[in-house]
């Protein structure tokens, strides 16, 4: 899996140590041992044209180079809107890490391949739901559902929405969240499923939006499922809001069709519309089944189950979604799968641009597969460790960006 290399990460990149800059002089004692022809290179670049020579950096070396001196640490940190251009950045993956004292954990870097030790923002347990998007993530607290929050990873900037609507805890809710690229305009979906009182039969289905442009809640759609569920999986691509639904055995026999996909147009906001009728089987008996954003391509990552034991998986499958209908991307060669060891139905995957990450909830292993070159690969050996048994290992991914502000 590659050698153990990792590092710390500033935990407040803002609070950096400052280097005095000063410029070389042209009667200091270096100019005389090399013949007067000492230059600093940096005092003869004007600040675009340094902005620009930092914006082909990674991140993380964007960062550090704020400490090279005063005037770096101000390009760096006081032009936020410099950095909009830069390259874009492979989106990083945060593991969660136990302490009794709060959450931490550690961030892997694809394009460095390392990993830092990193404090997340505003995050107090690593249950609650997540979801990212073009360097935001938004947070939902696992024991009170109207608590939503959105931050910056990188710069440390977040804030709390107001509360969403209906009460602090759902039979089933989950998270999705979507960044316009170019306005930094966000949306905030909430999806909620309710048992009815005595029907076992029939769950209501509910959407909450929240848009940054107007900062309040909506409540667009209200409905019944019969024979399905919700459960905590959506996302939103495209403005479409995907969700993922689970059979209650009430409609449904064949296992293959254990769990299907559901559509709501997030533009036209349909009140009244049969979600059911519109609905995508999955492509297989499915287990760990995940939505993805890759590049406004809707992706599903999920457990292959065996026919006779479908909550026991024999491999991990990739698929897109292709007008309606699932294309086969990849699936996990054998000798990855088997380097997870014990894995069962318990993993998790998640991603964005054209990287997937792929971690077994008993391993701090983490695997990850490029679509666009159909490539897998281990990361660096994780600074996580096991230290006993039933100790579970989780994350999620994001990009890193320093110019999107809340």
């Amino acid at each position: 899996m590659g050698l153990e290399e990792w590092e710390l990460y500033p935990s407040s990149y803002i609070g950096s140590q400052v280097i005095e800059y000063r410029p070389v002089s042209e009667d200091s004692d270096n100019d005389d041992q090399n013949g007067g022809m000492a230059v600093s290179l940096d005092a003869v670049l004007p600040d675009d044209l340094l902005e620009k020579v930092l914006s082909f950096l990674p991140v993380a070396s964007i960062i550090r180079s704020g400490s090279v001196c005063k005037r770096w640490h101000e390009i760096v940190h006081a032009q936020r809107h410099a950095w909009s251009k830069m390259v874009p950045q492979k989106p990083w993956y945060f593991m969660f890490t136990c302490r009794e004292d709060g959450v931490s954990g550690f961030a892997y870097d694809p394009s460095l391949r390392k990993w830092y030790g990193f404090d997340f923002p505003c995050i107090e347990k690593s249950n609650w739901s997540t979801s990212s998007s073009a360097g935001l993530v938004c947070l939902m607290d696992s024991e009170n559902r109207r608590r939503i929050l959105v931050c910056n990873p990188i710069t440390k900037d977040w804030k709390r929405l107001l509360d969403a609507p209906g009460g602090k805890t759902a039979d089933y809710s989950a998270l999705a969240f979507s960044v316009d690229r170019s306005s930094h305009h966000y949306t905030v979906a909430v999806a909620r499923s309710n048992q009815v009182p005595s029907e076992y039969y029939q769950w209501e289905f509910t959407i909450h939006l929240y848009e940054s442009v107007s900062g309040s809640w909506v409540t667009p759609f209200t409905g019944v499922l019969l024979g399905w569920r919700g459960g905590d999986e959506c996302v939103i691509c495209d403005g479409v809001l995907y969700y993922l639904v689970y059979s209650t055995g009430f409609l449904v026999n064949n296992n293959e069709h254990r769990h299907c996909l559901v559509m709501y147009d997030l533009t036209a906001r349909p009140n009244h519309t049969s979600l059911m009728s519109m609905a995508i089987p999955v492509p297989c008996a499915l287990t760990c089944g995940r939505l993805m954003n890759l590049s406004e391509k809707l992706v599903l990552v999920g457990g292959i189950g065996k026919q006779d034991r479908p909550g026991i998986i024999k491999g991990i499958g990739i698929w897109e979604l292709h007008n309606k209908e699932w294309r086969e991307v990849a699936r996990m060669p054998h000798k990855f799968f088997q380097g997870f060891g014990e894995l069962d139905d318990v993993f998790a995957s998640c991603g964005s641009d054209d990287l997937i990450y792929i971690q077994s909830y008993g391993s701090p292993a983490l695997l990850t597969f490029e679509i666009n070159h159909k490539s897998w690969k281990w990361s660096v050996k994780s600074p996580v460790s096991k230290r006993f048994p039933l100790q579970l290992f989780t994350g999620f991914s994001f990009e890193p960006r320093l110019d999107i502000a809340l």
